[in-house]
């Protein structure tokens, strides 16, 4: 049997927290580790309990999730992934929170489901990116030139400016690292991707992390950007 996700909930709202713990400790396959109740104890927190996973508000006293999450991210020995959950569905919010390098952005008035997983998809490696959100942030993105898109920790690096990744030989996909970039490019996960491609998950994941190597991007959001810009998708 695989060991819990450990989860730490940041919230300076008691109830909301209560809340989440419920949910979430519900499933059988998550934790509650701990908890937070501003950005400043979330960082010492993550540095402390290294979670698998932290739920981030946004609004709260001291320094606010977004800031947190910077720290969170950048750090290396913590190695926790972020889904910032928030009660404003504001594009300033999510941009900011994707920059900083969250791997997932929630509602506070989703389901207990879709809280459930995100956990789990955070917890597996992938960032949660629902179709809406990506439309979103490809419209944002895309708009945005290069240049500004390389102090940015949750995005790409300068990518070479080629229509392809046939046409310009420095990307160097094979083919089925396209194909699974194309994928990536339409929010799917992994484990949608393995499904639809039949192949196993684990031969997805390799994938995916050669891909983001070859194309210079952190993480999934910016292979995202970049397939998009460079009709890939």
């Amino acid at each position: 049997m695989n060991a819990p996700i450990r989860v730490l909930l940041v919230d300076d709202h008691a109830v909301m927290r209560a809340g989440f713990r419920m949910i979430l400790e519900s499933a059988g396959d998550v934790t509650v580790v701990g908890e937070a109740s501003t950005g400043v104890e979330a960082v010492s927190a993550a540095s402390t309990l290294r979670p698998d996973v932290i739920c981030m508000d946004v609004q709260m006293p001291d320094m606010d999730g977004l800031e947190a999450t910077r720290r969170i991210v950048g750090d290396a020995a913590v190695g926790s992934a972020v889904v910032v959950v928030t009660t404003f569905d504001r594009d300033d919010y999510l941009f900011d929170a994707l920059a900083a390098g969250a791997s997932g952005f929630l509602l506070k008035n989703a389901g207990p489901e879709e809280l459930l997983s995100a956990v789990r998809v955070a917890a597996a490696g992938d960032a949660l990116l629902a179709p809406e959100v990506t439309r979103r942030v490809i419209a944002r993105f895309a708009a945005t030139p290069v240049p500004a898109l390389r102090d940015s920790p949750g995005t790409l690096a300068p990518p070479p400016a080629a229509a392809s990744a046939e046409a310009h030989p420095a990307v160097d996909l094979t083919e089925r690292e396209a194909e699974v970039l194309s994928l990536v490019a339409q929010a799917m996960s992994n484990a949608e991707i393995a499904q639809r491609l039949y192949i196993g998950e684990a031969t997805v994941k390799t994938h995916v992390s050669n891909l983001l190597q070859k194309l210079g991007a952190r993480d999934r959001v910016a292979a995202v950007v970049y397939a998009h810009r460079h009709g890939l998708a």
